[in-house]
């Protein structure tokens, strides 16, 4: 049995790819940083605010405070679609579109800049969102597929294809 994909790696699909890593293997470090994040945003907003019968006073510090809160509650909130951003930017030229082949033994991936074989081994976990199976190989790096461009089969007989050739389950990603 063979399965084939065509995904582009655009912003959409490395936004997805950057959420299932932040939610699958750096869960504990996403949580701690987002606590981390949360608690200084609301110190922030708290400094601003006057005290008592004092008023408010718009001057540099106050400034400064707001727009600290304010970038670090941005990085928050998008912080996917910027980690996303900022992959797109930092991939070679020739490697936004890969043709990926799954075979029993191995997968190909090939791109304008080359081929890559990789073995089921190396996955350290598979993740799965509504549009995409991501292969995570470790905090940093992971392999996205995108289900709307599968050959040789369905999206069910490919997870199931891939779990019994990897022994591991797909996480949902929301």
């Amino acid at each position: 049995m063979e399965f084939r994909f065509e995904t582009n790696y655009d912003l959409k699909a490395l936004t997805a790819m950057a959420k299932a890593i932040r939610k699958t293997i750096r869960k504990k470090h996403s949580r701690r940083s987002h606590i981390f994040g949360w608690i200084v945003t609301a110190l922030a907003l708290l400094l601003i605010l006057p005290l008592g019968d004092d008023p408010f006073v718009l001057n540099f510090n106050t400034v400064i405070t707001g727009l600290a809160a304010l970038a670090i509650l941005f990085t928050l909130v998008f912080e996917d679609k910027i980690n996303g951003y900022v992959a797109k930017k930092r991939m070679p030229v020739g490697t936004d579109k890969a043709v990926a082949v799954f075979t029993p033994e191995n997968y190909i991936s090939t791109t304008e800049l080359g081929k890559s074989e990789f073995s089921y081994d190396k996955i350290a976990l598979l993740a799965e969102t509504k549009d995409y199976f991501v292969f995570i190989i470790d905090a940093s790096h992971a392999q996205i597929y995108a289900k709307n461009s599968i050959a040789g089969g369905t999206v069910g007989e490919f997870r199931e294809f891939i779990g019994t050739v990897t022994q591991k389950q797909f996480l949902a990603v929301k």
